[in-house]
């Protein structure tokens, strides 16, 4: 897949949490081909992954092991790669865990951790990012939530309650930023068949009940995520800030 070159984004200081697989690693890969400094933080190591884009991309990007419920260690991350690379342009969140559940087994400890990973992450990343962006004089934040909780689903109450927080959290925050020219954006995937959703949750009769919702028959890869993400952290949406972007072949409808 092809997308378009944003100029500005060559040369770019850009931070992705769970950059190194999944949507995170197709969202590595596109700023990497746009000529962005990028630094990627997750728990799993990623020197395979760095490797290969280097020798595809001629651009390497910066590995920094890091479990992001370690809020310390999350702040410290971009620092370094604020060391690395100066003051930040672009962050994106978009490390996540869907894991599935019913509101019955979910303990005290369950509730944390989901919120920790899924929601209170992103906070903190926000906080620490602003600060570097606003020596940068603007930047551009973009949020991952999911349509997961606009379509009401089932099975992970506590994942949908953090998706809906995320939505939330990134209007205020735009509206906080604003003045110091830092936009804040969600953009919401819909179903997105990375490796581990094919591993753990995709059957056959599922995935043919959701693509009946779909407006578009055709699934979604984590290719398919990279151009929206890109345009959220250009200057091609200068003037976008507190919004929601959905990728999801026309799943819900806003507006």
């Amino acid at each position: 897949m092809t997308h378009p070159t944003y100029p500005d984004l060559d040369g770019a200081s850009v931070f992705i949490t769970g950059g190194g697989s999944g949507i995170g690693a197709a969202l590595t890969e596109g700023f990497l081909k746009q000529g962005a400094k990028v630094a990627f933080v997750q728990r799993s190591d990623a020197t395979a992954f760095v490797d290969e884009m280097a020798a595809s991309t001629g651009n390497r990007p910066l590995f920094l092991p890091c479990d992001i419920t370690d809020i310390a260690a999350l702040q410290g991350a971009i620092a370094r790669a604020v060391e690395a690379h100066g003051p930040l342009d672009v962050l994106v969140n978009n490390a996540a865990n869907d894991k599935r559940h019913t509101t019955e087994e979910v303990t005290e400890e369950f509730w944390d951790w989901s919120q920790s990973i899924n929601l209170k992450a992103y906070f903190f990343a926000c906080q620490s990012a602003a600060k570097s962006m606003k020596e940068n004089g603007k930047g551009a934040i973009i949020n991952f939530s999911s349509i997961s909780y606009m379509m009401g689903n089932s099975g992970y109450p506590a994942y949908t309650t953090a998706n809906g927080g995320i939505t939330a959290m990134t209007r205020s925050l735009a509206r906080e930023f604003g003045p110091d020219r830092i936009r804040v954006n969600a953009l919401a995937p819909g179903w997105v068949l990375t490796q581990k959703q094919k591993d753990l949750w995709v059957t056959p009769e599922g995935l043919s009940a959701h693509l009946d919702r779909q407006c578009l028959k055709d699934t979604l890869a984590p290719e398919d995520i990279v151009g929206g993400t890109l345009f959220l952290a250009s200057d091609s949406s200068k003037m976008m800030t507190g919004q929601v972007l959905v990728i999801d072949g026309g799943v819900v409808v806003t507006g």
